[in-house]
């Protein structure tokens, strides 16, 4: 029995995935000993929630892979419904517009094309998300690894007094404001 490019692709991706998830936990098992570094985050966050890990922020891991998966579903989704549309498309062109799919016999080939192009885009649109989620997972991880180190005191304090303020014609009273971290 052969099988399809498509199946050997999900089992591929299945393949990694499994991979990933079990060496995953493995990888930060020495981080503790070392300096932290922005650009290690950064680095880190090459593996999807690997800089957050590295920052101590473990509970964003659910919202990044969270992301992933819904972007997967909907690309996943848009892809099968544009090929659908492809291939009946395709098949009405080359059979004097003669429908392959009893569901849109109905549908003009013009609206076919159309719902090709509608499903394309989305999935474009999808993919570009998804770089987008990443993205920001790499500027979440060198962000915060720059604030890892901060320190973020309880004692603010604002002092207001009156001052004067030296204008063309003399000076005008005014409110200073001081604020000390």
């Amino acid at each position: 029995m052969t099988t399809s490019k498509r199946e050997k692709g999900n089992k591929l991706a299945h393949v990694l995935c499994v991979s990933l998830f079990l060496l995953f936990p493995f990888s930060f098992a020495s981080l503790h000993a070392q300096e932290h570094s922005a650009m290690k985050a950064m680095c880190w966050s090459l593996i999807p929630g690997g800089g957050q890990v590295y920052n101590h922020q473990a509970w964003k891991i659910p919202i990044i892979y969270g992301g992933f998966a819904v972007m997967g579903y909907f690309i996943n989704y848009n892809y099968q419904r544009m090929d659908m549309f492809k291939e009946e498309y395709l098949f009405r062109v080359n059979h004097n517009d003669t429908p392959n799919l009893s569901d849109y016999a109905s549908y003009p080939t013009s609206n076919i094309y159309s719902l090709y192009n509608s499903y394309n885009r989305d999935f474009q649109l999808m993919v570009i998300i998804t770089v987008g989620i990443y993205a920001l997972n790499l500027v979440d991880a060198y962000v915060f690894g720059h604030l890892f180190d901060f320190k973020i005191d309880d004692d603010l304090t604002l002092n207001l007094a009156p001052t004067a303020l030296p204008t063309a014609d003399g000076w005008q009273p005014g409110v200073g404001a001081v604020l000390r971290f």
